[in-house]
């Protein structure tokens, strides 16, 4: 029997960094533990995602607390009331730093820091911190939704660019945006993005919405895992900036098997991130997962993923307004045909 990992490269880069293949292992509970970083590398992950570090759940000194709360956050002083909630312990600084240190010393592949946070200065004086630690890249988890209805789209859009420029001021290391898809423009943003500095875009960050306790008349946290559905819109946005933007493209959520990493490097992905599948199957499964990519393109007379890299982007494809509204009436009426 033929040995495809041999014959098939799977190698690609991300954020300038080379990896054997395009699994990482994104930011969850699954990355807290030294142990399971381990296993995440053991398992086939060319890159590991640590769990983020939230700053509004840092111990902060006590007149910093104050400031804080009396004058609001440089980004939006309601942003630190619409965070997801918690459903695993938080690291503090110097845990997280630390947790940095120990998996650099445990494995061999690159050790992603993600960081959450709420004021311009926490999230450079922590980058700083994790690029002294040893991390190989950044990853900011920019989760934050506004609500101020004098707020306009300019000006959130400049609180992302003006972000991502201070942290690439002050850091070496690569940076990633991991962003949500909710832009008048997406493709803009990119732009702007990339003339920030960020050399990386992880897309999308998932919206988590709360549910209704019509018994206790709450709002109550809802955390459902991804499904393989919402792949589709990340297809899209990478399908469309592939081409068109310098920063690598990282697609995460959606991707539950061998034939959805093919697809997002298909549209234009570097890596493929994933933590539903993981949480549900089990670490293990990136294995699994390696094996049957590696079959997938053998079966396809693919020698790499490179040579399908992009190859059913936007720009590649026959018809790229299949990518755009013009196509829109023929999917509402794709059902009813079928």
């Amino acid at each position: 029997m033929i040995d495809l990992s041999k014959t098939i490269d799977l190698s690609t880069t991300y954020l300038g960094l080379k990896l054997k293949n395009p699994l990482v292992a994104s930011s969850s509970p699954l990355c807290q533990e030294v142990a399971n970083v381990r296993r995440i590398e053991d398992s086939g992950a060319a890159a590991v995602v640590l769990a983020s570090m939230f700053e509004e759940q840092i111990e902060l000194e006590s007149d910093e607390l104050d400031r804080f709360l009396t004058e609001g956050s440089e980004l939006s002083p309601e942003s630190i009331t619409h965070f997801p909630e918690l459903t695993h312990r938080v690291m503090g600084p110097e845990v997280y730093l630390a947790h940095i240190a120990r998996c650099k010393q445990a494995v061999k592949i690159p050790v992603i820091a993600s960081l959450n946070g709420t004021t311009k200065g926490g999230w450079v004086g922590y980058a700083k911190q994790m690029q002294q630690a040893g991390a190989d890249a950044i990853e900011l988890n920019v989760y934050y939704i506004p609500t101020d209805p004098d707020l306009s789209a300019d000006s959130v859009e400049r609180t992302y660019v003006d972000l991502v420029r201070a942290v690439k001021a002050e850091v070496r290391i690569p940076v990633a945006v991991k962003l949500g898809p909710y832009f008048s423009n997406m493709a803009n943003m990119a732009k702007k993005l990339e003339a920030a500095g960020a050399d990386g875009l992880v897309l999308f960050n998932r919206f988590y919405q709360p549910d209704f306790d019509l018994e206790s008349l709450e709002v109550v946290p809802n955390l459902m895992l991804s499904t393989p559905y919402e792949l589709l819109l990340r297809l899209h946005w990478i399908g469309m900036l592939y081409g068109n933007v310098k920063p690598d493209l990282a697609l995460t959520g959606g991707a539950h098997s061998a034939t959805d990493i093919v697809k997002a490097i298909m549209a234009g992905a570097k890596v493929v991130m994933m933590t539903s599948a993981l949480l549900k199957r089990g670490i293990s499964y990136l294995d699994t997962l390696s094996t049957e990519l590696l079959v997938w393109l053998g079966e396809h007379e693919y020698d790499s993923i490179k040579q399908m890299q992009g190859s059913m982007s936007r720009n590649s494809v026959p018809q790229p307004r299949a990518f755009e509204r013009a196509n829109y009436m023929k999917v509402l009426s794709s059902y009813a045909s079928r």
